[in-house]
C-alpha cells in the first residue's frame, strides 16, 4: 500500500488463547441468558428478573470482514469456519445494509420486514461456521446498480464510514477483509462502496485526526488493524485439491495473493466447503435453499482467493507451502507467529513516496520497525530487497529496538534508465536474532510522456480516490474500455501526461484493429511538467457487420494499442472498444396494440437472443427472442415475441416486482444517451401473466420505482387495466401465452413524456432484456438481450443505440431521480439488540448513549398474561422493548421514557415472554441496550 504511515496509539496483540476465553466467556452469558440458541433451565451467576448488560470487556476480533448485504460474505464462510476450529480465530461481519431492496423467494415481505428475515438468515449462515458477531450500518439497500457514486449519495458516504470507523475502534481486529472496490463491469455499486469504506475505514480507524469526537467525547482509542485484503483478484486458479494455494497465476506478478483451500475435513468430518454450503442454503430469500451439493471430493475443492493490499506486520509472500497447511498464512504476522518468524506483535510498515517512477528516477522506501511489548528485537538489521539491475540504499544497521518502541529507516531507490514500463515489487527483509520478517510495496515504472485512453466516469472516480487514500496499486483492475455504436463514429478522448522536468510535444495515433479507423496522428504542443491533456480522435467502425456486445471480440472488446510519441520516445498504453448494436427507427402509425405482431408494424427488428448472464439455452425452444421497435408520434412501441419452453412461477399480481425471479420482459431507455448510471433512465418490467390472469408491470433500479398497473392478458380472461399511479402514467402494454404454452407476445408503448429527460434522437439508449425461469422456486436461470454484457441492466453506456426519424421529441422536464426507501433500524431488530447486549458495542455503529443519561431494564415479570418490565431511565428517549420466547418474539411496545422509574405492560401472544430485550434511543445522544429474564418460579407456573 503506497501511502504515509498512519499516526496511532500502539497496538496490542492477546494471544489466541486469551482470544478463545473471551469468545467461550461472552457465548456461554448469552446462552445462560436465552439470547441465543435453546431457552436456557437456570443461570448460576445471574440472579433471575436482574438486568444484564453485556460482559465487561467489549468485542475483541481477528477478522473483520465487511460487505454490503447479508450474504455478501457467503463465499468465505469455509475460510472463516476453518480459521476458527483449527486457530480459535474470532470473526465479526459488518452489513452495511439489510439487503431490503433485495428479492424474496420465500414470501411477499420486502422494505424492512424483509431486511429483518434476511438479517436472521446471515446470522444463521455464519453462526454454524462459528461467527457470532454482525454489525448492522443500517444504511439503506435500494434497487440493483453498479454506481458507486449512487450508494455514497444514498448512504451519506462520510457518516458511514464514521459508523465503520467506530465498529473498527470498538472490535479492534487484526484484519479487515473486504470486497472488490473497483467498478468492474457487473460488480454491484453497494460492494463497490462497502469496500471503499473498509479500506478507508482501515486507515482512519488509526488516524486519532479522523473522527476524534469518538476519542474525545466517546472514549475510544485509535486502532490500527494489522493487514488489509480484498476479494479482488485477477488471474487464473490452477489445479483444484490441498495444491490450490500455490497453482493461482495472478495477472499482476508483484501482487500479494493467498489462497486457502476449502476441501479441509473440519471436525464434524465434512470439508469446509460442504458446510459453507450448508451454511449458503440458509439464505433462502434469495433463492439460495437449493443450492446444490459441492463435491465429496476433496480433490475436487477449489481455493478462496484474497489480495493483500496492505500490511502493517512482517508476513509471509502468499502461499509458499502445498501441504494444506497454508490456510494460516493470512494470519501469520497478525493472529498467529510464522515459524522462524519475528515475535508476534512485531510492527513492519513500509511507505513510499510515490507509486509511481520514470526510468532514470528514484523513491524513497520509509520502514517503520517496531518492537513487540515485552519483547525487544536484537542485532537488527534491515534490508532492501530490489528488482535485478535497480539500486539502492546499504543494509541498515539498526541494531536493539527496545521493547514497544519504534525505529525508523529511509531507502532511496533508484530504477535505472531504460527500464520497462511494468509494475515491480520492493522488498524490506529484516532479521534479527529473534526471527526474521518481510515487507513489500509496489512501484510502477511508466513513461515520461504517456497517453492513457480517457477512462469512464465511474472508473476516473474510482482512481482519484486510490491516489487520496494512497492505493493507487488498485488501479488497472478494470480494464479501459469504451463504447462505440455499430457502424457510427466517436470521439475518443487519450489523456497525456508529461512526468518529465521539461515540456512536452509530440502526437497522439490509435493502433486500431481491422474494421475501425482513425483521423490518423492528433499533435499536442508544450505539454507542461506535471500536467494532463486531453487530445480528441475521431474513431469510426467502417465494418459494420463485426459481432456487437458480447458476441465479438474477447469478451465483447475490440483491443487496440494506444502511442504516443514525444522527445522521450513512443508510449503504449492498451485499451479497448465495445461495439454496441443500433437501429434507426421510423416515425409510422401505432402498432395495434393486440398482442399479435402483424408484417410492417414495426420499423426495425432486433436481436434478443443474445445471453448476458446464466445458464445457456440448451436451443432455440428453451429460450430464445426477437425484438421490433417502432415511433409513433411522441411514443415508443416495443414488440417482443419469447420462445419458452416452461413457465416458471406465476406470480400475484400484487407480487409484481423483483421481476428477475420469474419469466419477464425488461424495457430499458436512456433518453440522453449519457446516463452514468441507471437512475437518470426508464425501466420498465412486464409479467406476461399473474395468478389473476393479467399481465403486470412495474419499474425498478431507474428514476422513478413502483408499480405501474396491470394489463390485458389475451387468452387469460382477465381484466385490462391501464396504468395507475404516477409511475408511468400513458405507459401500455399487452400480453398474449402461446397455447399450448411455447412463449409469449408482449407489446407496449412508452410515451416520450413518462422519461426522465428529453430524448436525443440521435443516440438514446435503449436495450431490451428477457429473464427466463423454469423453475417453481422464484429464481432465474438465464438472461438475454439486445445490446449484451456482463451486468449490463446497470450500465446504460452498454446499452445499444437507437436513432429516431421524424420530428423532434416533445421537451420533458428533468426529474430527479427517487432514492427514499425504507430501511430497518437496529433499534427494531431482537438480533441486534441480543448482541450489542453481549458484545457491549452500541447499535447501527452510532455512539453508546453515556451512562448519566441512558437507560436499562432493572425488572421483568409475567403477570395476567403479559411481561412487565420496569425501565429506569437517567435521559429521555424512546424505549423499545420486545418479549422473547427462545428466539421468537411473543410481544412488543415501544414506549417514550423521561428520567426516572417507567412500567411497561408487553402483551404476549402464543407463548409466554421469558426474557425481554430493550434497546433505548436517547433523546441525547446514542443509543444502549440491555436485556431481563423472568424468574424462574414464574416460568413453572
Amino acid at each position: 500500500m503506497s501511502r504515509h504511515h498512519p499516526s496511532g496509539e500502539a497496538s496490542r496483540t492477546p494471544t489466541p488463547g486469551a482470544r478463545r476465553t473471551l469468545a467461550l466467556t461472552g457465548t456461554a452469558t448469552l446462552l445462560a441468558l436465552g439470547l441465543i440458541g435453546p431457552l436456557p433451565a437456570a443461570s448460576g451467576d445471574t440472579p433471575a428478573g436482574a438486568t444484564v448488560r453485556g460482559p465487561a470487556s467489549k468485542a475483541d476480533l481477528d477478522v473483520l470482514y465487511v460487505g454490503a448485504h447479508p450474504d455478501d460474505e457467503a463465499s468465505r464462510l469455509s475460510m472463516f469456519g476453518e480459521w476458527k476450529e483449527r486457530f480459535g480465530a474470532r470473526t465479526g461481519v459488518v452489513t452495511v445494509t439489510r439487503g431490503e431492496g433485495g428479492g424474496n423467494a420465500i414470501g411477499p415481505e420486502e422494505g424492512p420486514a424483509l431486511g429483518l428475515i434476511r438479517e436472521r438468515e446471515e446470522r444463521k449462515a455464519v453462526g454454524t461456521l462459528g461467527v457470532t458477531d454482525v454489525y448492522n450500518l443500517d444504511k439503506v439497500d435500494f434497487y440493483y446498480s453498479v454506481s458507486a457514486p449512487l450508494h455514497q449519495e444514498a448512504w451519506n458516504a462520510r457518516e458511514t464510514l464514521g459508523r465503520l470507523v467506530r465498529v473498527v475502534r470498538q472490535t479492534r481486529p487484526e484484519i479487515v477483509m473486504t470486497m472488490n472496490p473497483a467498478p468492474s463491469p457487473g460488480n454491484h455499486g453497494g460492494h463497490q462502496e462497502a469496500a471503499l469504506l473498509a479500506i478507508e475505514a482501515y486507515e482512519a480507524a488509526a488516524d486519532p485526526k479522523r473522527y476524534p469526537h469518538q476519542i474525545t467525547r466517546e472514549g475510544l482509542q485509535p486502532w490500527a488493524a494489522k493487514k488489509l485484503l480484498t476479494t479482488a483478484v485477477t488471474g487464473t486458479a490452477g489445479s483444484a485439491g490441498p495444491n490450490c494455494p500455490t497453482s493461482y497465476t495472478p495477472a499482476e506478478p508483484t501482487e500479494d495473493i493467498y489462497g486457502v483451500w476449502s476441501g479441509r475435513e473440519s471436525r464434524s468430518g465434512k470439508s469446509f466447503a460442504q458446510l459453507e454450503r450448508e451454511a449458503q442454503r440458509n439464505y433462502a430469500s434469495q433463492g439460495w435453499a437449493g443450492f446444490p451439493d459441492v463435491s465429496s471430493d476433496p480433490k475436487a475443492i477449489g481455493c478462496d482467493y484474497m489480495r493483500q493490499i496492505d500490511s502493517r506486520v512482517p508476513f509471509v509472500r502468499g502461499d509458499l507451502t502445498a501441504d494444506g497447511a497454508a490456510s494460516s498464512t493470512i494470519l501469520e504476522g497478525a493472529v498467529l507467529p510464522s515459524t522462524g518468524g519475528l515475535p508476534l506483535g512485531t510492527g513492519l510498515d513500509v511507505s513510499t513516496d510515490t507509486f509511481r517512477v520514470v526510468p532514470g528516477g528514484s523513491t524513497t522506501v520509509d520502514v517503520v520497525l517496531t518492537a513487540p511489548a515485552g519483547t525487544d528485537l536484537r542485532r537488527t538489521r534491515v534490508a532492501l530487497d530490489l528488482p535485478a539491475g535497480w539500486s539502492g540504499s546499504p543494509v541498515a544497521k539498526v541494531g536493539r529496538i527496545a521493547a514497544g518502541k519504534s525505529v525508523t529507516r529511509s531507502f532511496t531507490v533508484d530504477v535505472p534508465t531504460g527500464t520497462d514500463v511494468d509494475r515491480y515489487l520492493v522488498g524490506i527483509d529484516v532479521d534479527s536474532r529473534e526471527g526474521t520478517g518481510f515487507g513489500d510495496q509496489q512501484l510502477e515504472v511508466v513513461p515520461v510522456v504517456e497517453g492513457r485512453q480517457e477512462a469512464l466516469p465511474q472508473v476516473s472516480q474510482f482512481d482519484a480516490w486510490t491516489e487520496r487514500v494512497g492505493v493507487e496499486q488498485l488501479q488497472g483492475i478494470v480494464k479501459p474500455v469504451l463504447t462505440l455504436p455499430s457502424g457510427g463514429t466517436r470521439t475518443v478522448g487519450v489523456d497525456v501526461t508529461n512526468r518529465g522536468d521539461t515540456p512536452a510535444s509530440g502526437e497522439v495515433d490509435l493502433d486500431l484493429p481491422a474494421g475501425f479507423s482513425s483521423a490518423g496522428p492528433q499533435a499536442f504542443t508544450g505539454l507542461a511538467p506535471g500536467d494532463t491533456e486531453r487530445v480528441d480522435v475521431e474513431v469510426t467502425n467502417d465494418d459494420a457487420s463485426l459481432p456487437t456486445a458480447n458476441q465479438g471480440g474477447t469478451n465483447g472488446d475490440y483491443n487496440y494499442t494506444v502511442l504516443t510519441t514525444s522527445a522521450s520516445g513512443t508510449a503504449k498504453s492498451a485499451a479497448a472498444l465495445e461495439l454496441v448494436p443500433t437501429a434507426t427507427v421510423g416515425d409510422t402509425a401505432a402498432p395495434t396494440m393486440d398482442g399479435v405482431i402483424e408484417d410492417g408494424e414495426y420499423a426495425a427488428e432486433i436481436d434478443l437472443g443474445r445471453r448476458w448472464e446464466g445458464t445457456a439455452c440448451t436451443d432455440a425452444a428453451d429460450c430464445s427472442a426477437t425484438g421490433w421497435i417502432t415511433r409513433s408520434g411522441d411514443a415508443l412501441y416495443v414488440a417482443v415475441d419469447v420462445t419458452d419452453d416452461a413457465l416458471g412461477t406465476v406470480l400475484a399480481a400484487s407480487d409484481c416486482k423483483r421481476h428477475w425471479r420469474v419469466d419477464s420482459l425488461e424495457l430499458a431507455v436512456d433518453p440522453t444517451g449519457t446516463s452514468e448510471n441507471t437512475s437518470t433512465t426508464f425501466k420498465a418490467a412486464v409479467l406476461p401473466t399473474t395468478t389473476e390472469g393479467v399481465a403486470c408491470a412495474s419499474r425498478d433500479a431507474d428514476n422513478k420505482q413502483g408499480p405501474i398497473g396491470t394489463f390485458k392478458q389475451v387468452g387469460g380472461g382477465g381484466t385490462p387495466a391501464r396504468a395507475s399511479g404516477d409511475t408511468a402514467p400513458g405507459f401500455e402494454a399487452v400480453s398474449t401465452l402461446k397455447e399450448p404454452y411455447t412463449g409469449y407476445v408482449i407489446e407496449a408503448k412508452i410515451p416520450f413524456s413518462v422519461l426522465p429527460a428529453t430524448v436525443d434522437p440521435d443516440k438514446m439508449g435503449f436495450n431490451a432484456f428477457v429473464y427466463d425461469s423454469d423453475t417453481k422456486d422464484k429464481t432465474g436461470q438465464t438472461r438475454l438481450g439486445w445490446s449484451t454484457f456482463g451486468g449490463v441492466q446497470g450500465d446504460p453506456y452498454r446499452w445499444g443505440r437507437v436513432v429516431l426519424e421524424g420530428d423532434a421529441p416533445p421537451a420533458v422536464a428533468t426529474s430527479e431521480p427517487r432514492l427514499e426507501f425504507p430501511a430497518l433500524s437496529s433499534l427494531e431488530s431482537p438480533p441486534s439488540i441480543a448482541q450489542a447486549v453481549r458484545t457491549h458495542v452500541a447499535l447501527s455503529g452510532l455512539p453508546q448513549t453515556p451512562q448519566r443519561v441512558s437507560a436499562e431494564i432493572v425488572r421483568v415479570a409475567l403477570r395476567d398474561g403479559a411481561v412487565r418490565a420496569v425501565v429506569k431511565a437517567r435521559g429521555p428517549g424512546t424505549a423499545y422493548l420486545f418479549a422473547m420466547y427462545g428466539d421468537e418474539v411473543v410481544g412488543r411496545r415501544v414506549v417514550e421514557v423521561e428520567p426516572g422509574t417507567t412500567k411497561v405492560r408487553i402483551p404476549t401472544s402464543g407463548n409466554p415472554g421469558w426474557r425481554v430485550l430493550m434497546a433505548f434511543d436517547s433523546d441525547v445522544k446514542g443509543s444502549a441496550s440491555s436485556a431481563a429474564v423472568v424468574p424462574l418460579a414464574q416460568r413453572s407456573r
